[in-house]
């Protein structure tokens, strides 16, 4: 049952006297459950308790903290069916999507439970040659995190999502600003979590949630001195604010914030010549996935001017205006879409490719994809922009100079598709390859962009303004490396070192020894 209230670790609390509600945008009204904005009492509570729950959960084995998130997942079971029936009425989201989302949130914490079992992610290393000093390093977690939700993926990325589920992993408790989109979801999710840690004895405050429409909350959470990082997903405005804020602290802390992508797609001549209406089609579906909604989603698509490009411009269009538009997340999400969009057609130079004109129900995006020539696009920076929803840009580039130029000029991405037919064609466009990967953070090839697998080779994150720092991901198993820092122990007793680092390797995990790999105890 959905409450309204503000989890402040085991206890509901309603403290504050403002309230709001979210929104059922498919039927564009508001939900009935009125919501509590957390105080600031509520928000210090809430960290104090996540401070001193650090303490103890730190010390928590790597089998323990494995079966809290596993009976996380657990408990999410229990609720599948209303926790998809509130995700569907906040979002606009459809219920397939709903489902899907579950199980790739199940499966995340499963994973990270699988990797804390098998425990190398510490990278434990044991320098000890003769007559030199015994010196041993591992990974030890930061303290309390705060984790701000995403509006785009109500279970993935946000009160459970990925940034939660890594730092519960690394050792630290979780304090999460919900996001108000979708706060009777967050608050149903965190019963779930809150009931799985008092199953599996762990301190009260391991995890909070606190409800919140405005952005004071977050401000006095990036500022508490107790939160040593941050986790964010959202607009590059938000997420440049949270850093500023950190950066700003007495003590200065991380913002791992996941921020804007227009993921640039190079259609080289081989894959156009040969699979044009192909790619064509698939992307008019990669357009408007989600209803553009993705943070992968193909907003510009380059291409060298020809048939074979004008073809598949043409197809793109045709494919794109079979495509029935969909519902966005809020009325806001599609005022800010269409804000957007209007800015870059504001602009000169364009031509249009596809739109929807007909009249749509309110909080649908109707699609929107135009055609520019390279030079407009080198001189012109808005048609750069990032467009939250079912728009694109496709660049017609005069040759492969102008195209590695432009590639060269891009911000930091996400992610850069590159499609082809022909392997020789690849080492002639080597210079342009090489230019997408000095501006992304996953290089895909003869695919879509949208869908990001979790697994451990996963790198969701890339240059400013695609992320705050591209060292790290949000997504796969080394997002826990956000959240953890290295210590060295010199000349330690073995009984009172970790776990992972004493003689007898007890944990039986791979280590680094005096430069080699091994399981093998000293």
């Amino acid at each position: 049952m959905i409450t309204g209230k503000n989890y402040i670790g085991e206890e509901l609390s309603a403290l504050g006297e403002t309230t709001y509600k979210t929104i059922n945008p498919e039927k564009n009204s508001e939900n009935e459950q009125e919501f509590i904005e957390a105080t600031k009492d509520e928000l210090n509570t809430a960290v104090e308790k996540g401070s001193k729950a650090f303490d103890v959960y730190k010390n928590k084995s790597a089998a323990e903290k494995a079966r809290f998130l596993e009976a996380i997942t657990s408990e999410f079971e229990t609720l599948k069916e209303e926790l998809i029936q509130i995700y569907v009425n906040e979002s606009g989201l459809s219920e397939g999507r709903a489902n899907g989302e579950f199980g790739r949130t199940v499966a995340q914490m499963h994973s990270f439970a699988e990797m804390l079992r098998e425990g190398s992610w510490v990278e434990a290393i044991i320098s000890n040659p003769e007559g030199k000093p015994d010196i041993r390093r591992m990974l030890t977690p930061v303290g309390p995190i705060a984790v701000f939700g995403a509006s785009n993926f109500p279970f993935a990325f946000s009160t459970a999502g990925g940034d939660t589920a890594s730092a519960l992993a690394a050792g630290c408790p979780v304090v999460v600003k919900s996001h108000p989109m979708h706060s009777g979801t967050g608050e149903l999710v965190s019963s779930a979590i809150i009931k799985a840690a008092t199953k599996t004895g762990m301190p009260d405050g391991v995890f909070s949630n606190l409800n919140s429409s405005g952005i004071e909350v977050g401000q006095w959470l990036v500022k508490h001195p107790k939160i040593k990082a941050v986790g964010f997903t959202g607009s590059i405005k938000a997420g440049t604010a949270l850093c500023r804020l950190a950066a700003g602290r007495e003590e200065p802390i991380p913002v791992y914030a996941e921020m804007g992508s227009v993921n640039p797609v190079v259609a080289l001549p081989s894959a156009l010549n040969e699979r044009g209406d192909f790619w064509a089609e698939q992307y008019a579906g990669s357009i408007t996935l989600g209803t553009g909604q993705f943070c992968t989603a193909p907003g510009l698509i380059l291409g060298i001017k020809g048939d074979a490009l004008d073809n598949f411009i043409q197809v793109l269009g045709d494919s794109i205006r079979k495509i029935d538009p969909t519902c966005m997340l809020h009325p806001n999400i599609k005022a800010q879409y269409e804000k957007s969009k209007n800015e870059i057609l504001s602009q000169q130079g364009f031509t249009e490719v596809a739109d929807f004109p007909d009249e749509v129900n309110p909080n649908y995006a109707q699609q929107k994809v135009i055609a520019v020539e390279g030079n407009v696009f080198m001189n012109n920076k808005s048609f750069h922009n990032e467009v939250f929803g079912p728009f694109s840009v496709v660049v017609k580039c005069e040759n492969k100079s102008q195209l590695t130029a432009i590639i060269n000029n891009l911000e930091g991405q996400l992610t850069a598709t590159v499609l082809n037919s022909k392997e020789n064609e690849l080492s002639e466009f080597k210079e342009t390859i090489d230019a997408l990967k000095g501006r992304v953070g996953r290089l895909i090839f003869n695919g879509v962009p949208t869908g990001v697998e979790v697994c451990a080779a996963m790198t969701h994150g890339g240059p400013f303004p695609a992320t705050s720092d591209s060292k790290f991901t949000s997504v796969g198993l080394t997002a826990v490396k956000r959240w953890v820092r290295p210590v060295s122990f010199q000349d330690w007793p073995d009984f009172v070192l970790p776990e992972e680092l004493k003689n007898g390797n007890p944990m039986g995990i791979t280590r680094n020894v005096n430069g080699k790999v091994t399981k093998d105890a000293l």
